[in-house]
């Protein structure tokens, strides 16, 4: 029987370096092979899949029953850390600052506690130790694989800086939203600034374009569907004094339902091109779809409740959110569900301060092996 006490240590071990030795998407070299070294410590079977970051470990259990998978991210993000900790990120301008390092070490200890009790799990269990969720589509680099094949339901897992240790926010239906991205470029024609006369001026058409554009969420979208659109970039220009022939704008585009998403799409194409058009200028719109909204199915979510309720959690409501997770890419697949784990209230995530209280790793561990073994 594995020394609860010992594995504690050990996962907390881990949490710090993980913290310490942080590394942006796509360039978890470091990160895949402490993952790697700690699995084979514990004699679990790695899949031969040929990835250039991120692993999948697997555990097979002693009686029939079905495929599952477990989702751990595993990057970091250019962050410059600003808190006091003795495990503080040694790697200038990155930092563990959405727990990712808490997902992997959770995953860890949830695969070692599987790995002890495979008389009672029914199936098999791939924990997928997933590279790049940061960049909105790191899920692709496991579905261009054969990993999801023979899977039958996904569970994720995220810290949330929003609860105390103890509390797990679980609900049923959409938890985060679609994300899109959309970049339109404004050509008009520079000209002096003194004769703008001569010319048509792309910064006038963007501010057109960015007021047009709010048209959508407050008069075409169904006031009881959560959505939003946000620009957040304009360039343009290098001086004082000139018009400049072209401004570029970038933003987001955040839904919940399918048909919304569809309708920003179309909707912020026609709005940019056709303002754009009165002016007398030309916008060229680029669409970059990310992951779809993470939609938690209620059986799933059900269990999630009991076996929380049953372990001395504080169950509350999940907060829905704007923000995305790739995870939504799996569940275009098979059913899922998607549940927030308190990590200490405190700075939220992508905060440069944001920190996990280690007190909640091998609880969350242990929370998500009962779950899968259902």
């Amino acid at each position: 029987m594995t020394d609860m006490k010992q594995l504690e240590e050990r996962l907390k071990n881990a949490f710090y370096w993980f913290h310490e030795y942080p590394e942006l998407s796509y360039e978890e070299y470091n990160t895949t092979a402490k993952i790697r070294e700690i699995l084979e410590s514990y004699h679990i079977e790695i899949l031969p899949y040929d990835l250039e970051t991120g692993l999948v470990a697997v555990i097979r259990g002693e009686q029939d029953g079905p495929v599952q998978m477990l989702r751990c991210d595993i990057d970091a993000l250019p962050i410059v850390e600003q808190t006091a900790l003795s495990y503080r990120s040694k790697t200038e301008g990155k930092m563990h600052a959405c727990g990712h390092d808490m997902h992997i070490v959770a995953g860890l200890g949830c695969a070692v506690l599987l790995q002890e009790n495979r008389d009672k799990l029914r199936g098999t269990v791939k924990v997928v130790f997933q590279p790049a969720e940061e960049s909105s589509l790191g899920a692709l680099k496991i579905l261009e694989t054969d990993i999801m094949e023979n899977v039958d339901f996904v569970w994720g897992f995220h810290a949330d800086p929003t609860n105390a240790a103890g509390v797990i926010g679980i609900r049923e239906g959409y938890v985060t939203a679609a994300v899109d991205r959309f970049v339109i470029t404004v050509k008009g024609i520079g000209c002096h600034g003194a004769h703008p006369d001569d010319g048509i001026d792309p910064i006038l058409v963007s501010a057109a374009i960015v007021q047009a554009l709010q048209s959508i969420v407050s008069r075409n979208v169904n006031a009881f569907h959560p959505s939003l659109l946000s620009v957040t970039r304009i360039c343009a220009g290098t001086t004082w004094n000139v018009i400049p022939p072209e401004a570029v704008m970038e933003g987001t585009v955040r839904t919940m339902e399918r048909e919304d998403r569809v309708l920003y799409e179309k909707k912020v194409k026609e709005i940019a091109e056709k303002t754009a058009q009165a002016y007398g200028a030309e916008a060229v719109v680029q669409w970059i779809a990310g992951p779809p909204a993470t939609y938690n199915d209620k059986k799933m979510a059900d269990l999630c409740e009991q076996k929380a309720k049953e372990m001395g959690f504080e169950v509350v409501l999940e907060e829905s959110s704007m923000g995305g997770d790739d995870f939504a890419f799996y569940e275009e697949k098979i059913p899922g569900c998607y549940v927030k784990v308190g990590t200490g209230v405190g700075h939220p995530i992508h905060h440069p301060a944001f920190a996990v209280n280690p007190e909640v790793l091998l609880p969350t561990a242990k929370y998500l092996t009962e779950i899968l073994l259902g």
